[in-house]
Formats: C-alpha cells, sequence, structure tokens
C-alpha cells in the first residue's frame, strides 16, 4: 500500500473536475434532490470555476494518491480565499473527499495532516472547515481528530439552504 500527495496545477484541472463530480455526488446525493444537486455540481465545479481556484495563490489543491489511482483532494484557503471571514491567523479546509472505495484506509487523516502542516508551515494559530449537519460521519470524523463545533453558516445547494457547522482546531505554533 503505497500513499502519495501531489499538489494540483492548472493543467490538473479536468480531472480535479471529474474527482469533484464524483466525490460530492457519492458523498450528498442520496441526501438531496437531483436539480439541486446539478445546479450546485454545475456552479461549483464547472472548469472555469476550477481554473479561477487554481489560479489563486491563497488557494492550494493536493490529490491523494492511493498505490498510483487518485482517491481523493484536498483544498485549504488562507487570506480573502476563505469562505468566511476568519482572519490572518487562520487556514480553511474548503474540500476534503475520498472516493467511496478508498476510504476507510486513513486517507482522510492523512488530508487534514496536510492542511495542518500548510496551517504551521504558515503559522496559522488555527485551521476550520464546513461540514453539513446532517453529514454525521464527516462530524464523528473531525471530532476524532480535535476538532470542536464553534458555529454555523448557510451553505446553498442549487436554491436549498442548508446549514454548514464550522469546526475549528486550534494549533500550536513552535516555541509557544
Amino acid at each position: 500500500m503505497t500513499i502519495d500527495i501531489k499538489k494540483c496545477i492548472l493543467e490538473d484541472s479536468r480531472k480535479l473536475q471529474e474527482i469533484s463530480y464524483e466525490t460530492f455526488s457519492e458523498t450528498f446525493k442520496h441526501q438531496n434532490s437531483s436539480e439541486n444537486m446539478n445546479a450546485y455540481l454545475e456552479r461549483a465545479f464547472n472548469l472555469k470555476q476550477l481554473e479561477k481556484e487554481l489560479s489563486n495563490i491563497s488557494s492550494q489543491f493536493f490529490f491523494v494518491y492511493f498505490n498510483n489511482e487518485v482517491a481523493g483532494y484536498l483544498k485549504v484557503n488562507t487570506n480573502d480565499a476563505q469562505s468566511e471571514e476568519m482572519g490572518d491567523e487562520s487556514l480553511e479546509i474548503e474540500r476534503v473527499y475520498i472516493k467511496s472505495k478508498f476510504q476507510k484506509h486513513g486517507l482522510g487523516k492523512y488530508l487534514l495532516n496536510k492542511a495542518i502542516e500548510i496551517a504551521l508551515e504558515c503559522n496559522k494559530k488555527k485551521i476550520w472547515l464546513g461540514v453539513w449537519e446532517k453529514n454525521e460521519n464527516a462530524i464523528a470524523f473531525y471530532k476524532k481528530m480535535e476538532f470542536v463545533h464553534t458555529g454555523a453558516h448557510a451553505f446553498y445547494m442549487g436554491d436549498e439552504k442548508q446549514t454548514d457547522f464550522i469546526m475549528t482546531k486550534e494549533l500550536e505554533l513552535a516555541g509557544e
């Protein structure tokens, strides 16, 4: 079993689009209407949007490979790329998705640890994410990883307003 990580570049936009569609659909299609799913997928993961995000210097994407196959991805944001105003001392994990066939292999933890590593390299004091209030498996995972529920914000799935819990983890910077 080999696990590798690779930073995405602009030329990866099609591969990123494919895995974004696949993992988001696997995760949420059973709990949302097909109309709202399709509207969200088209808005969030069209090539123009993904290329814009890949070109933003305050955002980074990473593919995780399991035995040389793309198994999932991570997106982190700093500064004004964060989806909420959390300040300069924060890093957002905007997306962390693993294909269902690769779940239960520690890849989510691997990507979360990569995000923490990036946050520490950037001298961030906290890391945060939004997670749908009905995504109980993800919430339990984040709690296990020492994230704490600190708030909520609205998330639109097509025309349906949903609630994401904001979960935060305080980081200890070297020398503190």
